[in-house]
């Protein structure tokens, strides 16, 4: 495997590892410091921060490469950790959720690392190279939870030494990406080779793998940051939590090793509608009941969905854009998404006390529901298509 996608796994592994760990501990750190409803606020936070700032870490990688930009948003990684650590000795929800501002940071630039690996290798891999790149998730699944659970009781009150681990795990993805051999992108001279975004928008392939990564994120984070509050309300005890969350992310990321080959076997679409078919056999799962065995399962299956639908969705994104257009739709493409992550974010705290564990996910299974039924349309007119044109083909002959 390609040295730079290894590199970018590794920074993957430390960007992952501290998502992890803040998001088993964040809501229940807001619940210390606040109250349940507004115990998800500080995760809100960081996924706005991330929404806001996905166009210009974008234009900025375009200015002054991948390399530079993933070094500094390490660093602002670490910083915001730090003053999340310090709202957390001092009892502050104010600060302990400001500083998501910058942990959302970190976060943005992280969202890059699959897209630089997809440049990194050459066109018929990219696919291979974007889920290899996301198997550094394999190690975070392992490492954050574990790290949580050896350090939340370390130091008082609760989840602060935490916080100050992961300082150096951001550190950590700095030195990474400082040791990154990125390519030389070619200079565009030509502002007029880049079509208009609204050209670029009405392709339906583009409005497919946009609303793919849009619904596999959001409805998947709506029901992981739920997961916490929903298994306190159920009176399992942290520890529990932090193994659900651990094997939910061993879910998402181990599939990786895999999906880019299946994807070039049987093609992108038909991975991403068995993703959405795995999102339903997960809700499910945590529809029939709230004991640990429910929440566990329930996950791993949430889990490997969103590995084949958002990777299926990345992948087909790529094929709608020329090489000088990527910053643009790169960075549209990834707005939309933490858009869509941060409303989810910020409300599920509220949802699981109004509608319970149970009535989200009956809420969350109707974009599923739709998205399914795109793919399925969209693989149907293609095949149409297809037979069209070979038979105008045969007619010619």
């Amino acid at each position: 495997m390609n040295i730079t996608v290894i590199m970018l796994a590794l920074c993957q592994a430390m960007l992952m590892t501290t998502v992890s760990l803040v998001l088993s501990s964040s809501a229940l750190v807001g619940v210390q410091l606040s109250s349940p409803n507004l115990a998800t606020v500080p995760l809100a936070v960081q996924y706005l921060s991330t929404m806001l700032l996905m166009f210009p870490v974008s234009r900025l990688m375009e200015t002054h490469g991948r390399k530079n930009i993933f070094i500094a948003g390490a660093l602002l990684g670490a910083f915001g950790l730090g003053f999340a650590a310090a709202g957390i000795r001092l009892g502050n929800f104010v600060l302990f959720s400001a500083a998501g501002f910058l942990i959302g940071a970190f976060n943005a630039v992280g969202q890059y690392y699959r897209f630089a690996a997809a440049e990194a290798v050459p066109v018929e891999r990219k696919s291979e190279a974007i889920s290899m790149t996301l198997t550094g998730g394999v190690l975070a699944a392992m490492a954050g939870p574990v790290l949580a659970k050896w350090t939340r009781e370390a130091l008082a009150p609760p989840f602060f030494a935490s916080f100050l681990a992961l300082i150096v795990v951001a550190l950590l993805g700095a030195l990474f990406a400082s040791r990154l051999k990125m390519p030389q992108s070619a200079i565009i001279e030509i502002e007029g080779s880049r079509r208009p975004l609204a050209e670029i928008a009405r392709q339906p392939k583009f409005q497919l793998a946009v609303a793919g990564g849009v619904i596999s994120y959001s409805v998947m984070n709506l029901l992981m940051t739920a997961t916490p509050l929903a298994m306190m309300c159920s009176t399992h005890d942290f520890d529990r939590t932090a193994t659900v969350i651990q094997w939910h992310l061993v879910a998402m990321f181990a599939p990786s090793f895999f999906t880019g080959k299946l994807i070039q076997r049987i093609g992108v679409l038909r991975v991403m509608l068995i993703g959405c078919l795995l999102y339903l056999a997960s809700i499910g799962i945590s529809l029939t009941g709230l004991e640990f065995v429910h929440f566990q399962f329930g996950l791993i299956l949430l889990g490997i969905g969103w590995n084949f639908l958002y990777v299926g969705a990345t992948s087909l994104l790529t094929e709608t854009y020329r090489k000088e257009e990527k910053a643009i739709i790169q960075g549209v493409n990834d707005t939309a998404v933490f858009l869509a992550v941060t409303v989810a974010t910020l409300f599920s705290g509220k949802l699981v006390n109004s509608l319970g564990w149970q009535g989200i996910n009956l809420y969350a299974a109707l974009p599923i529901v739709l998205l399914s039924a795109w793919i399925f349309r969209y693989m149907t007119q293609r095949v149409k298509s297809e037979l069209t044109a070979r038979g105008s083909e045969y007619s010619k002959t």
